[in-house]
């Protein structure tokens, strides 16, 4: 198994990618930490240890390593789809944006890059999105702006610390069937006044393939990563989109 022995850290662990993330580094041979603010939801994950925790919390996050210990992976999920245009877009939103897609990150990674420091290693994995830096979305403005600032900060990371044996990546997805998007689609199908089958398949429409992603396809994706078979990675921008920005 590809992660045997290691220590796994996998934020919005509870259901979507983060889940299936979590379940597939547990399938791997991880030791997972899953980490979720929906408590009820995280206890419907077997086999991991489970943190209620709201990444917001400064304090909580800072507490975790005393409790956890050090990390071998620590797989950055957690973030929040804001939909509209910069006009559209509230200070709440943009706060509630940056602070579970950017802020969760930088206190996770500041939290818990020096017990890899010291370990001599580990990877760090933070979730972006093809909404990012790597292309724009209609109605996606917060998103897309917290998107981007992911990857400038996965990249730093790498270029700080790629001497040192931590190794840090950016997964960019597109457009992939969670519970997340199932509450978009409703909310989409509600605004526009069509049915919530109209509403998903327009997502489905722009994807070249013809079918959106799969959350166990980007849990692969991450469990590449974090593996010792990516070791000559780092700082990468890893589109996995179905071909969408072609």
């Amino acid at each position: 198994m590809r992660l045997e022995g290691k220590t796994a850290i996998v934020t919005a662990a509870a259901q979507g990618i983060g889940r299936a993330t979590a379940e597939r580094f547990r399938d791997e041979g991880a030791r997972v930490w899953a980490l979720d603010r929906d408590a009820a939801a995280l206890e419907t994950v077997d086999g991991v240890e489970r943190i209620a925790i709201d990444l917001r919390d400064v304090a909580a996050i800072a507490a975790l390593p005393d409790r956890i210990g050090a990390a071998d992976v620590l797989a950055n999920v957690a973030g929040f789809v804001h939909a509209g245009t910069v006009l559209q877009c509230e200070e709440p939103d943009w706060a509630l944006s940056f602070d579970l897609s950017v802020h969760a990150c930088y206190r996770m990674i500041r939290a818990f890059l020096p017990g890899m420091l010291e370990k001599g290693g580990g990877s760090i994995i933070n979730m972006s999105s093809i909404c990012s830096s790597v292309k724009a979305v209609p109605g996606r403005f917060a998103y897309g702006a917290s998107k981007a600032a992911v990857i400038g900060l996965t990249k730093s990371v790498a270029m700080d610390y790629v001497g040192q044996g931590v190794r840090c990546n950016a997964v960019c997805p597109g457009t992939i069937e969670t519970p997340s998007l199932r509450e978009r689609v409703i909310a989409q199908a509600a605004a526009q006044g069509i049915s919530v089958d109209e509403a998903h398949a327009a997502f489905v429409s722009r994807q070249p393939m013809g079918r959106l992603g799969r959350a166990e396809e980007i849990a692969s994706l991450f469990l590449y990563l974090a593996s010792d078979e990516a070791a000559f990675i780092t700082g990468a921008v890893q589109v996995i989109d179905g071909g969408w920005v072609n």
